[in-house]
């Protein structure tokens, strides 16, 4: 049975987690035969150093076991950001109801009973490898472009993963305290948001968008993405003078001074208005807005303006 410390090279990983060295083997024994990598904990506190130091891409989790049981080794999973992410299957003798409650309430993805089918343990496998897979190429491409999203379980409002410039904006708007380094939970505000979402069915998607204001600026979170009864994808993009003024800068390639006097003239500031803003002479506006023109090759600021505006959506 191999270790954590094994080369995982390019194969699929999966946990098991059981004290019953026979229940070990023969998962063991039919997965491997299946191809995927097998590591292997006999108690909760080798399963949590485990995972979080070998990123399996799925864990079995037994629910029943002595110290740390498997219900509460799936809620330390879940709380951590490293391993949150990682979808959990309970394996347990118990098919009482509220067992089965247990093991959703602490973050379990689904569960198989005891004596284990392995064929139903590959079904599983297979079905939840499917989504984890989307829900990561989704992630990648979204911290690739840069954009700011989060994905939530709807019916909880946890947050399951942040692109880094989300969580720059959250700790913005929301203060650290409020959004620490491994916080699993939305704000207030966003968790009544999407509680009235899905709670609100297709009636609640009507109200896609919430918008936090703080000073001049706004976050504004969109959902996009509801395909998914596990996690919803939200957007995150915010509006402001600063952020329009950036959004200037790297679309046409001008300099900060040359994005702030278009801006001011794209909100009908006259030359002399935007002087005071700046702190400049009317005579300097006028040099950088014919330097904009020259760049966005238009003859007139109401012509800069429309133009702006068009690529900017705004």
């Amino acid at each position: 049975m191999k270790k954590a410390n094994d080369d995982r090279s390019a194969q699929t990983v999966v946990l098991i987690v059981d004290d019953v060295l026979d229940n070990l083997a023969v998962l063991h024994d039919a997965l491997d035969e299946s191809g995927f990598m097998v590591l292997i904990a006999q108690d909760g506190a080798t399963a949590l150093a485990t995972a979080a130091q070998a990123q399996p891409d799925v864990i079995l989790l037994d629910a029943i076991m002595p110290g740390l049981d498997g219900f509460e080794v799936c809620r330390r999973l879940k709380q951590e950001l490293v391993t949150r992410h990682i979808p959990v299957i309970f394996m347990t003798g118990l098919t009482e109801s509220e067992n089965i409650v247990a093991g959703f309430e602490a973050g379990g993805t689904d569960y198989v009973t005891k004596p284990i089918r392995t064929a139903e343990v590959l079904a599983r496998i297979s079905a939840h490898l499917k989504t984890s897979r989307l829900v990561h190429q989704t992630r990648g491409v979204l911290d690739a472009f840069g954009q700011a999203a989060i994905a939530v379980t709807p019916g909880t409002g946890k947050i399951v993963w942040q692109t880094p410039l989300a969580r720059q904006w959250m700790e913005r708007y929301f203060g650290e305290e409020t959004m620490p380094e491994y916080s699993a939970t939305m704000p207030p505000e966003l968790v009544r948001w999407l509680k009235e979402l899905f709670e609100g069915g297709i009636a609640g998607l009507n109200k896609p968008t919430l918008t936090i204001p703080q000073g001049s600026g706004r976050l504004i979170f969109t959902l996009v993405e509801i395909d998914n009864d596990d996690q919803w994808v939200i957007l995150l993009h915010e509006e402001s003078d600063a952020a329009k003024i950036d959004a200037l800068m790297t679309t046409f390639k001008l300099t900060r001074r040359e994005s702030e006097v278009l801006y001011w003239a794209m909100q009908g500031k006259t030359n002399r208005d935007i002087g005071d803003i700046l702190g400049t002479s009317p005579r300097t506006i006028n040099k950088h807005l014919e330097h904009v023109f020259t760049k966005l090759g238009v003859e007139t600021r109401t012509a800069a303006s429309a133009l702006a505006r068009s690529k900017l959506k705004i």
